[in-house]
């Protein structure tokens, strides 16, 4: 499998910074920086993953099922993730979830047709204190409201 030069180097930090016989820890992180460059975790990538760390693939597919935050297919260049756990959920996560869901036409882990946005519920986002929360990629967004995500979105598509 090839990878790019920045993620070979990423692969190579991670594994030289666990003792001989431990570099199975670094299962996780080389999954989520190559879901980043790649767009999703493929079959192909679980191969080089188990082989790099010294496992099996059936035990990097075991990971696989565990973490939500890893994923089989392609996320959309905004994945949105939005909080409905219980302090999110007092204070209006619940109908921030159905309005993002009305808003794009789109469900719980399904992808815009023109691939930009991708949508998923989630349990804790940890954030509890600035509820309801969501997620963009890497970036908190806290205190939402129906207008406020509608600006969000709005912004995320005029960014394109």
């Amino acid at each position: 499998m090839t990878l790019s030069a920045e993620l070979e180097a990423r692969f190579d930090k991670l594994l030289k910074s666990y003792p001989p016989g431990r570099q199975r820890s670094a299962m996780i992180p080389m999954l989520l920086y190559a879901q980043d460059e790649l767009g999703s975790v493929t079959p192909e990538l679980v191969e080089e993953v188990a082989r790099r760390v010294g496992v099996e693939p059936l035990q990097v597919e075991e990971v696989m099922s565990y973490y939500s935050m890893l994923h089989r297919k392609p996320l959309g260049r905004y994945h949105v993730q939005i909080c409905t756990n219980i302090s999110c959920l007092l204070t209006g996560g619940e109908e921030l979830w159905q309005h993002a869901c009305k808003k794009l036409g789109i469900g719980h882990k399904e992808v815009t047709a023109d691939g930009q946005v991708s949508l998923e519920e989630v349990e804790c986002i940890g954030a509890c204190s600035w509820a309801p929360a969501l997620q963009v990629n890497y970036a908190f967004h806290h205190q939402m409201t129906p207008e406020k995500l509608d600006r969000l979105l709005d912004s995320l598509r005029k960014a394109q």
